[in-house]
């Protein structure tokens, strides 16, 4: 008979286990940057409206939600690239942005704020 007892405990040994990923997880992450694609498209739609149907100030918003749209695609695309990365990695998350989607809202609503300021103190021709 040993002497030693039956559960013994390791000196801080780590065992590394396979994690396993679920498909959809990574079908979850693409449905999320295909939302963001669709606001930049409803986004991008209101530019061009602005800019073939307004006068000097729809042009300067069309400027401005134009600049906002293609924010938010490249920040679509990394922000799909690094969960993309880390699912396939095999991090363990957190997947989320807590400052990205706030910058691009505050980004909309200072171009929906200039859009309104040059709209009601714009000379009336």
């Amino acid at each position: 008979m040993s002497t030693q007892p039956l559960l013994q405990r390791t000196a801080a040994k780590r065992i590394a286990l396979p994690v396993k990923v679920e498909p959809k997880i990574s079908f979850a992450n693409e449905r999320t940057f295909l939302s963001w694609l669709h606001f930049t498209v409803v986004l991008g739609g209101l530019a061009v409206g602005l800019l073939n149907f307004g006068d000097k100030v729809g042009r300067i918003s069309a400027a401005m939600f134009s600049v906002v749209a293609v924010a938010v695609m490249v920040y679509a695309l990394w922000t799909y690239h690094w969960r993309a990365n880390s699912i396939r990695t095999g991090g363990r998350g957190p997947y989320d942005d807590r400052i990205g989607p706030t910058v691009l809202c505050a980004a909309l609503l200072g171009a929906i704020i200039v859009n309104f300021v040059l709209r009601f103190t714009a000379p009336d021709s």
